[in-house]
C-alpha cells in the first residue's frame, strides 16, 4: 500500500491534483502501475504542460547522513549546492570553501535545511 502523496511524487503532479482527481488516500502499487501504464487524459495533459519545466516534485538528500526527503520545490529556492537535517551540527557539514560565504534557507523539506555557498564580495 502506498499513500496518496507517494502516488503523487511517484506521478510528477500535485497532492491537490491527485484529490482532486479522485486518487485514493492508500492505493496499491498495482493501482498506480495501471495509472502510470494507461494514463487518464488529465494525466496525458499534466506530463504535456510539464514538459522542459520544472519538476513538481524534487527529492532533498541531507549530505551528512541521507536521508531523504521528497518537496514542491518553491520558486525563490536558489540551486543548492547541499542541504543537511536542523540535527547535525555545523563541524559535520562540509567547509565552506575558500571566498565564499555560506548562505542557509531553513526548512526547505521538513528538518532539511539548504545551503549555498556564494561567492565572497
Amino acid at each position: 500500500m502506498m499513500s496518496r502523496r507517494d502516488a503523487a511524487i511517484a506521478l510528477d503532479i500535485p497532492l491537490e491534483m491527485a484529490t482532486r482527481h479522485g486518487i485514493p488516500s492508500r492505493l496499491e502499487e498495482s493501482e498506480l502501475a495501471e495509472l502510470q501504464a494507461d494514463p487518464p487524459p488529465w494525466l496525458i495533459q499534466s506530463m504535456q504542460n510539464r514538459q522542459g519545466k520544472r519538476p513538481v516534485w524534487v527529492h532533498l538528500t541531507c549530505t551528512v547522513c541521507g536521508r531523504s526527503e521528497a518537496a514542491r520545490p518553491k520558486k525563490w529556492w536558489p540551486d543548492f549546492d547541499f542541504v543537511f537535517c536542523d540535527t547535525h551540527s555545523p563541524r559535520e557539514l562540509p567547509a565552506v570553501p575558500a571566498g565564499r560565504v555560506r548562505c542557509e534557507y531553513e526548512q526547505v523539506a521538513g528538518p532539511l535545511t539548504g545551503v549555498v555557498d556564494e561567492a565572497a564580495h
